[in-house]
């Protein structure tokens, strides 16, 4: 016994006895440099580093792709179409740090410039009054990949602290365009936390139905709108959404589902929508400048929202701006007066005009939306904690939360 105390007390003396000068000696770690580029067809992982993004690279079903925390990945608009794809059955695990975070961004620094992240699943979507069948469509984002299921859990990994720079391609709109995180009938059992995506020229994030939940948004100068989705998106357990839209930004939230009366809608608490003064409409030819939007049967039930600066723009087009658009009849009908758009505890600033109406036989005020519009002094929106992972070239998006 009295061998084996002193043996303990040495092996203690070993594991105390380095003082904190040693400790800071040991090295940092030193990152790789490479280039990823082509089909992911086996399991990989991707030791934290400095990678080249070349052209559209795409995980593989039943492949996984790991990314180590700090990895950077910098695409180049000079070399043709860049772009992150996770096909359906694959998995992409990048799991970043806030001091620590993995950041996918483009060499010159101009919005636009490759494809950004795009995940597809087999969850199921909603386009069209026919539900005697599984549902499916075709991606709008140049790849022209069916998605759509029944998969309702779907996996396509972890996506935590993963920022997107100026992304949002845009080649022919409404059948090759981009954004910076596009998720395709993505399912619930693939995570989404702090996430950026930062000055690209399309949406920040577009959910194409789906029932994935995200955590900890930041879309920060995004050319169009902050957050869209379509398809019968219904993400039930999302959280902290952020939007500051500055120079050219389109709506804070442009929801719809189709023009299809769903009886389910999706669930996000905890939401910042502001709009730095000067701001303009992205197109000159229509209205596009609310905070929220509801068009074509979209709906939803959110709470604890901020909304500042949407006011009226007067050049180089006058239109006027509000907290909330209904832009048409259906919508009005169908969605606001049954309960199915719900707007709770919102703090309104600096936005002259509560609602907008989209058609001249849409009257929208307060009464319309019943106990499913209420306003609040004390609403906080969205909480993030600052850091790395929220910084951009020394600029902390989050000084305007």
């Amino acid at each position: 016994m009295k061998k084996l105390l002193y043996a303990i007390a040495v092996s203690a003396t070993i594991f105390t006895g380095c003082s904190k000068d040693e400790d800071d000696e040991i090295p940092t770690k030193v990152p790789v440099v490479g280039e990823i580029t082509g089909d992911i067809t086996a399991n990989r992982t991707l030791a934290f580093g400095n990678y080249t993004l070349k052209g559209i690279v795409k995980i593989q079903s039943g492949v996984t792709l790991t990314i180590e925390a700090g990895s950077t990945f910098t695409a180049d608009k000079s070399d043709g179409d860049d772009g992150l794809v996770v096909l359906n059955g694959g998995k992409l695990i990048a799991n970043g740090t806030a001091d620590n975070p993995i950041v996918l961004t483009e060499k010159s620094k101009v919005g636009g410039s490759w494809n950004g992240i795009i995940m597809y699943g087999d969850a199921p979507i909603v386009n069209s009054s026919t539900a005697t069948v599984t549902q499916t469509a075709f991606s709008e984002d140049g790849l022209n990949l069916s998605y759509g299921g029944t998969n309702a859990t779907h996996n396509g990994g972890s996506l935590k602290y993963v920022r997107v720079e100026y992304a949002g391609r845009v080649i022919t709109t409404n059948s090759k365009e981009q954004n910076g995180f596009s998720f395709y009938s993505v399912g619930s059992g693939t995570v989404l936390e702090n996430l950026v995506s930062y000055k690209g020229n399309d949406d920040g994030f577009e959910f194409y139905g789906g029932t994935v939940s995200a955590k900890n948004l930041i879309s920060y100068g995004n050319a169009d709108d902050s957050f869209d989705w379509q398809d019968g998106w219904r993400g039930q357990d999302n959280t902290n959404w952020y939007a500051y839209q500055t120079g050219v930004g389109n709506y804070g939230m442009e929801i719809e589902a189709k023009g299809v009366n769903n009886a389910f809608w999706p669930v996000v608490k905890n939401i910042t929508l502001k709009r730095a003064a000067g701001t303009t409409t992205e197109a000159q030819s229509e209205i596009q400048l609310d905070a929220f939007q509801f068009k074509a049967q979209g709906n939803g039930d959110y709470s604890n929202i901020v909304i500042d600066g949407y006011g009226s723009q007067t050049t180089p087009t006058s239109f006027n701006g509000g907290a909330v658009q209904i832009r048409d009849l259906v919508t009005y009908n169908d969605q606001v007066l049954t309960g199915k758009i719900k707007l709770t505890n919102v703090k309104v600033t600096n936005t002259p005009i509560l609602f907008i109406n989209g058609v001249s036989t849409v009257n929208v005020n307060a009464a319309s939306f019943g106990t499913n519009w209420t306003t609040s002094t004390t609403a906080t929106g969205a909480s993030l904690t600052k850091g790395k992972w929220a910084t951009v070239d020394g600029v902390d998006l989050l000084a305007n939360l």
